[in-house]
């Protein structure tokens, strides 16, 4: 166990990742950030209570405890861009999805900072995931990850117009068995509730590019929901148990397909 995460391992083949669900802040960095900060609104709220039938299915779990405002788990140690051309959030962000300032002026993270927050925040929770990954690999001959996100349906710093309501992303087909793919797609495909895309603005970040590597039996997949789908946009961002209750079918479907599904021999 860490303060940094909490692993449940499961039975599956399926290791389910929540990098933004964290909402805290350490005490001695609070006093740098713009007040509006430590409501961590960027969240991505109540996800663990939408895939709260993940147990049932066997699958593993993970989740951070701090925010991503203290760093983000889903982008590269290096601090690359993940969507080149388009705003982006940092390894340690800077700025609110609004693109407003995240801290006070001259109290950003300087490079010493972000290193420490790497080596005390995101190297524990990716050393945990990739050992759980290794050791479903080693159980079934093959693993696969879901990267479960959400986001506010309209972010104009961060994309144009509305987002659709599920978002898949296999970094352009990369990160995942086109097969698995293809039977994800054919989920979405076969409801009409819920608008969706394959591989259009979220494509998938670190998490799915970096350990998705289907020649080496691990299979990864983002989806990206918008919280429209299932909780209220607006302050306090409460969890809508009705509309809630309407998607976890759909999310179950596409996780219970992920669990069945087999690389061909």
């Amino acid at each position: 166990m860490s303060d940094v995460f909490t692993l449940h391992p499961g039975r599956a083949p399926l290791l389910i990742s929540m990098p933004h669900v964290g909402t805290l802040i350490p005490d001695e960095l609070k006093g740098s950030y713009q007040p509006r900060a430590l409501a961590t609104e960027d969240t991505d709220w109540h996800l663990e209570r939408l895939y709260g039938f993940a147990a049932e299915l066997g699958a593993s779990v993970i989740v951070p405890n701090y925010s991503r405002y203290v760093i983000d788990l889903n982008r590269p140690p290096e601090d690359t861009p993940m969507y080149p051309g388009a705003s982006n959030t940092e390894l340690c962000p800077t700025r609110f999805f609004t693109g407003d300032p995240l801290y006070l002026e001259g109290r950003a993270p300087d490079a010493d900072e972000k290193l420490r927050r790497r080596e005390r925040f995101w190297q524990p929770y990716h050393q945990a995931l990739q050992g759980e990954l290794q050791r479903l690999r080693a159980a079934h001959g093959h693993a696969v990850l879901f990267d479960a996100h959400s986001i506010k349906s309209v972010l104009p710093w961060l994309f144009e117009g509305k987002l659709p309501d599920l978002n898949l992303g296999t970094a352009d087909g990369r990160s995942c068995d086109a097969g698995l793919t293809a039977q994800l797609a054919a989920v979405l495909a076969g409801q009409g509730d819920y608008t969706h895309i394959v591989n259009g603005r979220f494509k998938g970040g670190y998490i799915t590019r970096n350990y998705g590597q289907p020649e080496q039996g691990i299979h990864t997949v983002q989806l990206e929901m918008c919280w429209s789908a299932y909780m209220q946009e607006q302050a306090p961002y409460a969890y809508d148990e009705a509309i809630a209750a309407r998607v976890q079918p759909l999310l179950k479907r596409l996780l219970e397909t992920m669990v069945n599904w087999k690389p061909a021999v």
